[in-house]
């Protein structure tokens, strides 16, 4: 069975989620996903991404999604972003929306969300996998007990940190965070079908940031400069 490729800060502080039998099964689930030839994204090499750019004792905000895309060329490990070249997913459209309402920053012209990982913005997914075309073709499968195990790890941080909690599912996703040590900041999803329910509006990055330097920290650049953009990758 193919071990976790997890960075050495986190394999440590997680040891005993990787040892769970929810996490044995879900490997053996992906073993033989991939042994029967299927398509999963994203990339095995970027199923633990988020964690490669934002050490644990560097997270200063947590933003949670649910489910990696599932086209091709789409999902590279982290929450709402997408490869540079692929087209701006809607509900990242509407962060940017919202970020230009908040803080007046101009559009990018790409989705690729580094620059906030590298941070220390941690876009986690419930779910990291997905088979190709089938949404939420994972879920129920032991990823949602890993990465639960991971918002706990970081509510167990003696920093605070910022929780940016969008949609119900994010919300009882990080239901045992410790609000009265970390600053969480909830409404309503960015997708389209959401997003005027309190999501624009919400200024969330400027409360971020108000927090972060209220408690001596140095507030989080959330422009994305632009980058020079190849040919896009055909989609389909």
């Amino acid at each position: 069975m193919t071990a976790f490729a997890l960075p050495q800060d986190w394999k440590t502080s997680l040891q005993a989620a990787l040892a769970a039998k929810e996490t044995v099964a879900l490997q053996g689930f992906l073993d033989a996903e991939l042994a029967a030839g299927k398509t999963v994204f994203p990339p095995q090499a970027e199923w633990f991404r988020a964690l490669e750019l934002t050490p644990l004792d560097k997270v200063r905000v947590v933003i949670l999604g649910q489910d990696p895309y599932h086209g091709p060329g789409q999902a590279h490990g982290l929450c709402f972003s997408v490869l540079p070249g692929v087209r701006t997913p809607p509900s990242l459209s509407n962060i940017y929306k919202e970020l230009g309402n908040d803080l007046g920053l101009p559009r990018p012209n790409h989705g690729f969300l580094e620059h906030w990982a590298r941070q220390g913005v941690l876009l986690l997914n419930s779910v990291l996998t997905v088979e190709m075309a089938k949404a939420a073709s994972h879920s129920k499968k032991g990823w949602e007990q890993f990465t639960d195990a991971i918002i706990a790890q970081v509510n167990a941080q003696s920093k605070p940190v910022v929780f940016m909690l969008w949609g119900a599912y994010a919300h009882k996703k990080a239901a045992n965070v410790d609000a009265s040590r970390h600053l969480v900041l909830k409404a309503a999803h960015p997708s389209p079908l959401s997003a005027h329910n309190v999501f624009l509006g919400c200024k969330h990055f400027s409360q971020c940031n108000a927090f972060l330097i209220s408690n001596g920290f140095q507030p989080m650049d959330w422009a994305l400069p632009d980058i020079a953009l190849r040919e896009a990758p055909t989609l389909f």
